[in-house]
């Protein structure tokens, strides 16, 4: 839905990896174009995200998408032309409870019906490269401290 856009950005935003301690990205970040990518005309063709609601407040915590890249406008994970990348985050003070690996697991579900494999992009350093390789995910390629990271659906 497009209301859901602005949370998506936020959402976006808690997706660049941070290590403990870290000092945070400026939210100027999400105009870089390499970023801005993601989300950028949000609602196109194979554009689809799920948002996980907190129980007893009905607030949004965290939210998983995928996108379809093609070369020219490729995002960090790509991997081939109609093989689309997810990215997924949860708020901070949410995390650690089973929302990511939720979220996670039911866009690979959905994404099961339509395509043959999806991809992501993740920091080496980033704990939640266990999550995607506890859901499948392999190491296809990596660059720099990038990992980008496939799972077969079929």
């Amino acid at each position: 839905m497009a209301s859901d856009e602005p949370f998506l950005w936020e959402m976006l935003y808690h997706s660049l990896y941070v290590p403990a301690g870290g000092t945070p990205f400026s939210r100027d970040i999400l105009s870089k174009p390499e970023i801005a990518n993601y989300l950028q005309g949000w609602g196109r063709s194979g554009d689809m995200a799920l948002i996980a609601l907190d129980a007893n407040s009905h607030e949004a915590i965290g939210a998983a998408w995928m996108r379809i890249f093609s070369r020219p406008q490729k995002g960090y994970g790509y991997v081939a032309d109609g093989t689309p990348e997810l990215g997924i985050a949860v708020l901070p003070e949410h995390r650690g409870r089973g929302i990511g690996s939720a979220l996670l697991q039911r866009l690979i579900e959905i994404a099961t019906s339509s395509y043959d494999a999806v991809s992501l992009s993740v920091s080496s350093n980033n704990p939640a490269q266990r999550l995607y390789q506890r859901a499948g995910f392999e190491r296809v390629d990596s660059s720099g401290d990038s990992i980008t990271m496939l799972k077969r659906l079929k």
